[in-house]
């Protein structure tokens, strides 16, 4: 009996031992799964890191697209900015502005003449010998024989439009040589007149000055000043 109890318990204990063994392996085999499911899962992410990577750097490969388009808007800009440049060496160091439809001594003649009214002016013309359009901007830059600056320009006659020369058409200034009150001060006789065109941003001069003989007894003061240039003689000379 006693000996049939023992071999039970013993067949028992056995049982129970293969059992846990049984449930050991089965928990070495999950975690071996389960690890080897991380390094799978680990795998995935290294795969998704890596076509991240890719993705990332088509990303650059389009900026770079962008890149491109932003080169050409840089020479773009340095297009304009090497024409501005180029505008004012001719103009003698001006900040730029002038381009090929800027009304200079190349392509106009000019003319300085004596006008009966009003007293105290002269008649500044220019006349477009070119073959297009082109357009005196501002008002004339003008010095009297060897003035330290240049005479001071009459703001009240701005045009709403720029004076803009068909082929032949002309545009006028006028130069009140002096006050008619006479209260202006250095007054003499002044035997020539320096004429600058403005470039078109009012930076500087364009092209190369032209010097005109004035007639004699050109009487000038710190008074004098010069308009506009306006389509209109009659304009002109109202101020």
């Amino acid at each position: 009996m006693t000996t049939f109890r023992t071999r039970t318990a013993i067949a028992t204990v056995a049982l129970v031992a293969g059992l846990s063994l049984t449930a050991c392996q089965n928990d070495d085999a999950a975690a071996g799964a389960a690890s080897t499911g991380g390094t799978a899962n680990a795998g995935a992410s290294t795969t998704a890191g890596s076509g991240g990577a890719k993705a990332s750097s088509g990303t650059s490969g389009t900026s770079g697209t962008s890149g491109t388009a932003g080169t050409g808007g840089s020479t773009a800009t340095s297009g304009k900015s090497a024409s501005g440049s180029t505008g004012g060496l001719n103009a003698g160091g001006g900040n730029g502005g002038t381009d090929s439809s800027t009304c200079t001594t190349a392509n106009t003649r000019v003319v300085v003449s004596k006008v009966a009214r009003p007293l105290n002016h002269m008649l500044l013309t220019i006349t477009n010998t070119g073959t297009a359009d082109c357009s005196a901007y501002n008002a004339p830059l003008l010095r009297f024989d060897g003035a330290q600056s240049a005479t001071q320009i009459n703001e009240d006659s701005k045009p709403q439009a720029v004076a803009t020369l068909a082929p032949g058409e002309s545009a006028y200034a006028s130069i009140l040589l002096s006050s008619a009150a006479g209260d202006g001060e250095n007054g003499a006789d002044a035997k020539n007149l320096t004429i600058h065109f403005a470039q078109r941003d009012g930076g500087g001069s364009a092209g190369a000055p032209v010097t005109l003989k004035l007639p004699a007894g050109t009487y000038t003061d710190s008074t004098a000043s010069v308009s506009y240039w306006l389509n209109n003689m009659e304009d002109a000379l109202t101020y």
